[in-house]
């Protein structure tokens, strides 16, 4: 970057309307960055809002930025959903709890991940479950079969499963 005298412009800023001078930001240059951005990975809405949010975009803007980027395609909450859920539970091991919780903290509405969650079997999350918990038995260091099972239960709630998941492990043992 070439760096004119009574240009202020920052390596580090990291903003889409970074070397502008004017106070307005320009509403093209931010609408091709966040473009960029969710043709490179999958983001929500909340994602886009927070972001936008962060750089001081008026929530005029916003609306309409998240507009074109819904429309055109580039955010869909419904793909995101399905696509988050997916790898917390392959890569993460996460429970249905946590999944939930990181959709809530991203601002995806309840209507779209609530169906995209009730799609995933019970089967499916013990499947998730039973090696966690088998791992976590060897490493746990208790002095009687019930502090073993509260240890491992409190585990099991700490990876965001619920109890009705959690009871049906129990009771296969």
């Amino acid at each position: 970057m070439i760096k004119r005298r009574n240009d202020k412009i920052s390596s580090k800023d990291s903003s889409p309307m970074k070397g502008r001078r004017e106070g307005a930001p320009d509403e093209e240059q931010i609408l091709r960055k966040l473009a960029a951005d969710c043709a490179r990975s999958e983001h929500c809405t909340g994602e886009m809002a927070d972001k936008m949010r962060r750089w001081g975009i008026d929530e005029e803007v916003q609306a309409r930025i998240i507009a074109y980027l819904v429309e055109h395609h580039y955010i869909d909450d419904q793909r995101y959903a399905k696509l988050f859920v997916r790898e917390k539970m392959k890569f993460n091991q996460w429970g249905p709890r946590k999944i939930e919780q990181a959709l809530w903290a991203k601002h995806v509405d309840e209507t779209i991940y609530r169906p995209v969650l009730n799609e995933v079997t019970a089967e499916e999350w013990l499947e998730i479950l039973r090696p966690l918990l088998a791992a976590k038995k060897k490493s746990i260091k208790a002095q009687t079969p019930y502090e073993e099972k509260m240890k491992l239960m409190k585990y099991a709630v700490s990876r965001g499963f619920t109890m009705d998941i959690i009871e049906k492990i129990k009771n296969e043992e």
